[in-house]
């Protein structure tokens, strides 16, 4: 089966996955695009826990300020090293997850991971950085976070 060179780049796009990775699994799925998101989405979540030992020395910290400046975050986003924190893909993720800080207050980092995403009620914090470690191939973790409100 011949696959589109565009849903190869945009599952690589979406999944982080190789060139190759993602031309075989289009071709093992008949080039169903959905299935085969997930199944490379299932691959990155097995990269998680291979790199769950490793250390999230490095990172990066981010701010977020809603409008009005009532309310606000500080977020510790690690990772494992300094060239991951500079990509745009990290830096995303950490604007988003700050932004999300802002919205309630968290008891703590496990309330903050099991909330829903803000942008997609289908989709949990912790699926956001899982998604990013399968496409950057390094542990990220919430180190620190805290809400601030004028009220």
């Amino acid at each position: 089966m011949s696959v589109d060179v565009e849903a190869i780049k945009k599952l690589r796009e979406q999944t982080g996955a190789g060139v190759m990775d993602a031309k075989k699994i289009l071709e093992e799925t008949g080039g169903d695009f959905d299935k085969a998101t997930k199944i490379l989405m299932e691959k990155g979540l097995a990269k998680i826990e291979k790199r769950a030992d490793k250390s999230a020395g490095e990172g990066l910290v981010f701010s977020y300020i809603h409008s009005g400046a009532k309310v606000g975050s500080l977020l510790v986003l690690g990772c494992e090293t300094d060239f991951v924190a500079k990509t745009e893909e990290f830096q995303k993720l950490g604007k988003e997850i700050a932004m999300q800080v802002a919205t309630e207050e968290y008891a703590d980092t496990s309330a903050l991971m099991d909330a829903e995403y803000m942008r997609d009620a289908g989709k949990k914090i912790k699926d956001l950085i899982g998604e990013t470690v399968a496409k950057l191939g390094e542990k990220i973790e919430i180190r620190l976070f805290t809400r601030y409100s004028v009220r």
